[in-house]
């Protein structure tokens, strides 16, 4: 309407840098990574005590051990298509208190196939945390600091993890296997409850779908009160989607390099996921002590907290270019772990704790640069579709480790830094792709 003045979103966020308004998202989005982590990683913990609870075998509980990530494969998806219809923070409660009422459930399975059920369901919560978590910070950060903001995000799903480790060395032997889940039901509900009044939406999200609502005013007041009442928001450096359908993941030049970012995702997960569920068994098998193939499996996480962490800076500034360079440092790394066994415990664990460093740091890196191929209209959709396609890998990755085991153990870690080879060729082919896909067409410059 004429006379509106118009601010320039982006152009504004950069202006002010970070503050309150920002800090108040990471903490919220940290929280709820925190306890994805934990939910991801508490059925690795209750599974042992739970064969000997039930009187069970081993080989019936592995299904149970994938329910989640099957689930999460499409709960990604759909989570990331609520993301960018409903908006970010209506996904993350959704998902919470999904993924919070089926953990809590699980608590009281009485056999192995309601509790497959429950952990499927509760997966399809589970994964969709990370999709909305990235566009919510991307979305509200300075250009400066998208990526960093939304790595160190991310790097609350580690933690969390390693969260669930010690809970259960803590309660399990006073309470049983199934206050892990009581824990990991009520929490997240909880936490969800709480972020309906107290977590912000994303500032950019509001933009394009309630520009001159009272919610968008209450958000832009956050950061800078002193604007016009009647003012119109714009996302001046991203040329939108018409639509959240998936169609769209394909289109303005994406048509190759959405399915590469696919296979990238794939890549990367099918050799982290291989590492930490390997790792400790083969160790041990390689005659190491199991405290040491027990530490090293938890160096694998830890490893990959520091590694977020330091390189979020480096990712920033480098985005697919740098994560290429990662991904090419990670094979020899792996690979030395099988030789790092043949020598002394404290080499394994250097060795170890560098690999999850490097892939961990990878993993958290691509969830935040891959979500920005694409613009606000289709952010959460896109990194839900990476994510979701991924979980493949995670999938695959033990299962074709399996094949393999019974080969020297240097010689199956040298096997196992493969996919990692793959993932920089397909990394620096996005790279040159989307560049030259910006060069030839500036207009579609998603917010980098």
């Amino acid at each position: 309407m004429a006379g509106e003045p118009e601010i320039q979103l982006s152009r504004l966020l950069d202006e002010r840098g970070l503050s309150g308004f920002q800090v108040r998202v990471l903490v919220w989005s940290i929280l709820i990574a925190v306890i994805d982590g934990y939910d991801i990683a508490a059925i690795s913990f209750a599974a042992p005590h739970l064969v000997v609870s039930w009187g069970v075998e081993r080989r019936p509980v592995r299904p149970v051990l994938s329910a989640s990530n099957f689930g999460f494969l499409f709960g990604a998806a759909i989570f990331g298509w609520v993301g960018d219809r409903y908006g970010r923070k209506v996904a993350l409660v959704g998902a919470s208190l999904l993924f919070g009422i089926f953990t809590f459930a699980a608590a009281y399975s009485t056999d192995l196939t309601q509790l497959f059920w429950l952990r499927l369901v509760a997966g399809l919560g589970i994964g969709g945390v990370i999709p909305n978590v990235v566009a919510i910070n991307a979305e509200s950060a300075p250009r400066s600091l998208r990526a960093t903001l939304a790595i160190v995000a991310m790097s609350g799903v580690p933690v969390g993890g390693t969260a669930a480790g010690f809970a259960a060395a803590a309660l399990i032997p006073h309470f049983g296997w199934p206050i892990l889940f009581e824990v990991g039901g009520i929490v997240p509900i909880v936490v969800a409850l709480a972020a309906i009044i107290g977590m912000p939406e994303s500032i950019k999200y509001m933009a394009l779908h309630d520009s001159r609502g009272k919610r968008m005013a209450r958000l832009v007041a956050a950061i800078r009160p002193d604007l016009p009442a009647n003012a119109r928001f714009v996302i001046e450096d991203e040329k939108q989607s018409p639509g959240s359908n998936p169609v769209y993941l394909f289109r303005n030049g994406l048509w190759l390099i959405t399915p590469l970012s696919w296979l990238m995702f794939v890549l990367n997960l099918m050799g982290f996921f291989f590492l930490i569920s390997w790792t400790p068994t083969l160790l041990m098998a390689a005659k190491l002590p199991p405290a040491t193939a027990a530490l090293a499996g938890g160096l694998l996480q830890g490893g990959g907290v520091v590694g977020a962490l330091a390189l979020c800076s480096w990712i920033q500034r480098h985005r697919f270019l740098g994560l290429s360079l990662l991904f090419v440092l990670a094979v020899p790394v792996v690979g030395s772990i099988g030789y790092a066994s043949l020598g002394s415990g404290s080499a394994v664990l250097a060795a170890t704790f560098c690999a999850g460093f490097l892939v961990v740091g990878i993993q958290i890196g691509i969830n935040a640069v891959g979500a920005m191929i694409y613009p606000t209209s289709l952010r959460a959709n896109g990194s839900g579709w990476q994510l979701g396609m991924g979980r493949l890998g995670s999938i695959v990755g033990p299962l074709v480790g399996a094949l393999f085991v019974g080969l020297p153990v240097e010689q199956l870690y040298m096997w196992s830094a493969v996919p990692f080879a793959g993932g920089a060729i397909a990394c620096f082919v996005i790279h040159r792709l989307n560049e030259a896909r910006l060069a030839a067409h500036p207009e579609l410059r998603p917010a980098q």
